[in-house]
Formats: C-alpha cells, structure tokens, sequence
C-alpha cells in the first residue's frame, strides 16, 4: 500500500492553507475600508462594471444569491451601493456604486496591486497560478458536473450511446 501523503505535500492542503493567510493579509487591508473579502469582490466587479446584475454577481463570484443578498443588503446600508429593478425585467436587480461607492472601489482596485508589491510577487508567476487556478476550477466544475448528471440519470441507465 501506498504511504500516505503530508498534508504540506497536497495540492488541496495548500490551497486551503494559502487561502486563510490570503483572507487574513486582506482583513488587514480592507479594515480601513471597513470590507469584508466578499464585499470587497463585489466592490471590484462593480469598478470593472457597474450596473450589474445581482445575479451575474452571484455567479462570477462563486456566490450563492442567498449569501449575496445580505453581503448586499450590507453594503447598501454603509452608502456605497443602491439596488434598482431593472427597466427590462421587473424580476431582475441591478446593482449601482453609489458617489461613496466609486471611491471606495476606486481604492479597492489599487488593493491587488498593493499586495503584489508588499509580497514581492512577479506578475508573469502570479498570472501563470491564476491560469493554473482557473484550469483546475474549470476541471472541479466538469467532475461536479458529470456527478450531478449521473445522480439524475435513473438507476440501471448509462450515459451515451451503445
């Protein structure tokens, strides 16, 4: 039999290691702002676009809309955003920065280039882990995927053809 793996050796180990020491060096930038990590991704999206749809947000951010409809509601309340229905389609929200808001998204915008800076890291590395990182995202999502298919297919049935 195999010998098991350190934890220090796993992919997942370290990516869950890396992502707590990401959202504690982030606490203490945000803090001023007074943001939390999700609010601040959400003031990020609206800098790159604003008027997005509650939705859209929930979905590039890896976000259930029951988690992001009270990180918005939030948000709202500290004057950095405003919720509107949209004139298309009534059932649909759409999320505006606010005069405050674009200030503090403004700033947020200037975070990563701050934490590359303070952490001495190399653009070309840091780009070559995000594609990595999408790759590897993308790969999860299709196993899920195929998962969640073979869970609704009915018991004694099989996928393609013969």
């Amino acid at each position: 039999m195999a010998k098991a793996p350190q934890p220090d050796a796993m992919l997942c180990f370290n990516l869950y290691a890396a992502s707590h020491a990401f959202t504690r060096y982030y606490k203490r930038l945000l803090t001023p702002l007074g943001l939390t990590y999700p609010q601040y991704l959400v003031m990020l999206r609206l800098h790159a676009a604003d008027g997005q749809h509650v939705g859209s947000l929930a979905r590039d951010l890896c976000l259930e809309t029951n988690t992001l409809s009270p990180l918005l509601k939030r948000i709202e309340a500290m004057g950095l955003v405003r919720r509107a229905r949209s004139r298309d389609d009534e059932r649909r929200v759409d999320l505006f920065l606010t005069e405050n808001g674009r200030s503090v998204a403004a700033r947020c915008a200037e975070i990563p280039w701050q934490v590359v800076a303070e952490l001495g890291l190399d653009l070309d590395h840091v780009k070559a882990c995000s594609d990595m990182l999408l790759d590897l995202r993308a790969r999860l999502a299709a196993h899920d995927d195929a998962d969640d298919d073979q869970a609704a297919q009915p018991r004694g049935a099989t996928s393609g053809s013969a």
